[in-house]
């Protein structure tokens, strides 16, 4: 059991440290959330629900540079049913090679003057990795600014065949060609 639990812990530490390394020159300008929300959802009309959940996604976000990284461990995504989770495990992602997704990249078109109390329109440029694939995204979010927390939160569309996930015909029917992704992050200054 503590062999299972050593990887997961093994890759968020790396993470969080290679976001300290590329961030340190600003550290004062860096914010963390170390239990963000990630959502997808592949369901279709008439047929069981397809969503699934992760609570423990890490972001990065450095305000001086704009830039922002995050990462997901792919066993934290969690369904209402177990077996839909085994299946998108072993079957579809395949979480064993491909342990986690990430993405890095920047805030494009924020104030000059950084977030505000103000709820804002965000752009997110950057890349997507997932099942082992690398994709080039972009995706319009919700910001704002309130004491030492930033909220960034929204959805955004990606394809399975993007990255390699094919859907066995005998439930191609039942999941989405298209799937929403969303995102809560709270980060907050550290």
């Amino acid at each position: 059991m503590m062999m299972k639990k050593a990887p997961r812990a093994l890759f968020t530490a790396l993470f969080v440290l290679s976001g300290l390394c590329i961030y340190n020159t600003h550290a004062q300008d860096r914010y963390i959330d170390k239990n963000g929300t990630v959502i997808f959802e592949a369901s279709e009309k008439f047929f069981e629900e397809v969503k699934a959940k992760n609570e423990s996604v890490t972001a990065i976000f450095d305000e001086t540079t704009n830039d922002i990284a995050s990462l997901a461990l792919i066993k934290g995504f969690r369904f209402k049913n177990s077996l839909m989770q085994e299946h998108f495990n072993e079957n579809y992602v395949d979480s064993d090679t491909y342990p986690k997704a990430t993405f890095k990249g920047k805030l494009i078109n924020t104030n000059p003057d950084g977030l505000s109390e103000k709820i804002t329109d965000v752009t997110v440029e950057g890349i997507l990795e997932l099942n082992g694939k690398q994709k080039e995204m972009t995706a319009n979010l919700k910001g704002q600014k309130v004491g030492n927390t930033i909220s960034l939160t929204g959805s955004f569309i990606v394809s399975p065949e993007d990255f390699n996930i094919t859907i066995p015909k005998i439930v191609r029917n039942k999941i989405a060609k298209q799937v929403t992704v969303r995102v809560d992050f709270k980060l907050v200054k550290k």
